[in-house]
């Protein structure tokens, strides 16, 4: 069976998200159904971090478009957001999946016309093993607050010699992990949850643990992009119709602009 049979006979197996995942309330959610902001993550000391709302929102753009350029074989957007690349990908007829655990996050790349799970990918995903390209883009990298499991994962998802775009922090030699939840203008907050930022630099290191090589790097629109393949060969793929319990995704894109708080 393809990768896009398995994808079409597991989008209509979703399971439920736990009630307390900070990306399924208020007010992430209600952001991505208006496609507006402002959001932000917030740290407990008052630091902000402006989420781009209204970009995750839009078409895919240059930036995007290069990135889904350098695409290889079947696509999995983990943490696809409103689901831009997603659609993006479909309308080049490319096999793609995008999961997430917000439940709004969902539904819009689903009215996009684009396949999505809601679910978290330290759960079993369909496919696994077997995908060309993963995308952890608009700070994906930062998905659970610790950059070296993620990656580890990641390399479990990828089929051997597979492809792995990362977006970094632009210009920065930065390795953040921070407890964070989400907030919006009128001062309504989610749940809080674990959350890293990396620079290219620190990036590359923990690759480097992780078992990748880098194998390209470039920047666009003012992003920072790193493409990796992993050193070793992966023998860990599962059956794709496995059945996921979606619990611990704990993170989604936050742009790279802080901000001081009130």
């Amino acid at each position: 069976m393809s990768t896009v049979e398995v994808v079409h006979q597991i989008v209509q197996q979703r399971a439920p998200v736990a009630d307390h995942d900070p990306w399924s309330a208020d007010p992430y959610a209600d952001a991505l159904r208006t496609g507006r902001g402002p959001l932000f993550l917030r740290r407990a000391d008052g630091w902000l971090l402006p989420l781009e709302v209204e970009r995750w929102c839009a078409d895919a753009d240059a930036a995007d478009l290069e990135v889904l350029r350098r695409c290889e074989g079947a696509v999995l957007d983990v943490g696809c957001g409103p689901g831009r690349l997603v659609a993006a990908l479909g309308a080049q007829g490319r096999r793609v999946l995008g999961v997430d655990v917000s439940e709004a996050a969902v539904a819009r790349t689903s009215q996009l016309g684009g396949p999505a799970l809601r679910r978290s990918v330290f759960e079993p995903l369909p496919g696994e093993g077997r995908w060309g390209t993963a995308l952890l883009i608009d700070g994906n990298v930062g998905i659970g607050g610790d950059p070296r499991a993620l990656l580890t994962r990641m390399s479990q998802l990828l089929a051997p010699g597979g492809l792995l775009i990362v977006e970094t922090v632009p210009d920065l030699d930065l390795d953040e992990r921070v407890l964070v939840h989400v907030t919006d203008a009128r001062g309504a907050t989610g749940s809080p949850f674990p959350w890293a930022r990396l620079g290219t630099p620190a990036l590359l290191r923990h690759a480097d643990r992780a078992g990748w090589h880098a194998v390209d790097q470039w920047a666009a629109g003012g992003r920072c992009f790193v493409a990796l393949r992993s050193r070793s060969t992966n023998s860990t793929a599962e059956p794709p119709n496995s059945t996921a319990v979606i619990s611990s995704q704990r993170a989604r894109k936050p742009s790279d602009r802080p901000v001081a708080g009130p």
